[in-house]
Formats: structure tokens, C-alpha cells, sequence
């Protein structure tokens, strides 16, 4: 969902070809946007309201297919940023991109994403205690020791930040 959220947030600053489109999304992601991703997405949200299409001509070169968000899109995309449902809130570039735009939404769902995120972490962390808690053998147990311990760490740091984070969002 987080490729949409962020195609969604492209489209708001207006019309757009789907190649520059697709380069703007990799800028912002890192990663590289197929076609079978992008142009399935964007007919979902022109077959649903979300945005529209129209078509450009050019002389001399072929015509090109320019989308623009709808009213309908802008809410959908409000809606979506404002939310994080907990079967994504595991994952860190959903989480990640609701946070940054964080300006966006309502201090109550900022608190909300934030929650959700802990939640996952807290039951992370228990899993990795329950981990440690096992018997192994001697040998066994340094490297999943040392293993166990970097993720404890992580997973530590990263609470810490939600945290600060909410703090902040009030």
C-alpha cells in the first residue's frame, strides 16, 4: 500500500505522464517501478475515481498518457496516510511512509500509527526473549546470542525513536 500512498502523493502535485511518474516514485522510494506495477495501479485508480487519465498528443512522437488526482484521490490518499492497519504495521516502509507525512494528519492518528507500530515491536521483542530463554548447546548459543542480541538492540533503538515520536506528535 505504501507505492500507492506514494503515488497518490506525485499525483497531488499535478498532472503527470506516467514515465515521469514512474522516475518521480524511484527518487523518492530508491527502488525501481515496474510497469507491471505502475500502470495496473493507476487503472485501479482511474476504474475507482482516484485519479484520471487523459491523453496528450505530441507531433512527430506518439501520444502520452497524463493522470491527474481527483477529489475523490486526495481523500483516498488523507485517508490512507492516516491510518495503519496492523496487518501492515510490521512493515517498515509502510510505517515509514506514514510518518513522513505525519504534517498531514491529525495528532490522534499520528498516536494511533505510532501505537500500532510499538505494538508489533513489543511482540517482536517477546519472541526474541522467548528465543534466548531456550537451551542449546554452548556453541550454538554464541551466535544466536550475538544475532538475538543486534535485533534486541534494533528493535530497542527503533521503540525509543516512537518514543520521541510521540512526544512530539502532541
Amino acid at each position: 500500500m505504501y507505492i500507492e500512498i506514494i503515488i497518490l502523493s506525485v499525483l497531488r502535485h499535478g498532472p503527470i505522464h506516467g514515465y515521469e511518474l514512474k522516475q518521480r516514485v524511484r527518487t523518492v522510494t530508491l527502488n525501481e517501478l515496474s510497469n507491471n506495477s505502475l500502470y495496473p495501479t493507476l487503472r485501479r485508480f482511474e476504474q475507482s475515481g482516484i485519479a484520471t487519465k487523459s491523453v496528450e498528443m505530441h507531433d512527430g512522437r506518439p501520444p502520452r498518457n497524463v493522470y491527474e488526482i481527483t477529489a475523490q484521490g486526495r481523500g483516498r490518499f488523507r485517508e490512507m496516510i492516516s491510518t495503519l492497519p496492523a496487518e501492515l504495521a510490521s512493515n517498515d516502509e509502510e510505517f515509514l511512509v506514514r510518518v513522513g507525512f505525519f504534517a498531514e494528519i491529525a495528532t490522534a492518528d499520528r498516536i494511533a500509527i505510532l501505537r500500532a507500530r510499538d505494538a508489533v515491536l513489543a511482540q517482536r521483542l517477546a519472541g526474541l526473549n522467548s528465543v534466548n530463554a531456550m537451551p542449546s548447546r554452548t556453541a550454538d548459543r554464541h551466535w544466536r546470542d550475538v544475532t538475538t542480541a543486534r535485533y534486541v538492540a534494533t528493535i530497542e533503538s527503533e521503540r525509543a525513536w516512537i518514543g520521541e515520536l510521540m512526544t512530539q506528535a502532541n
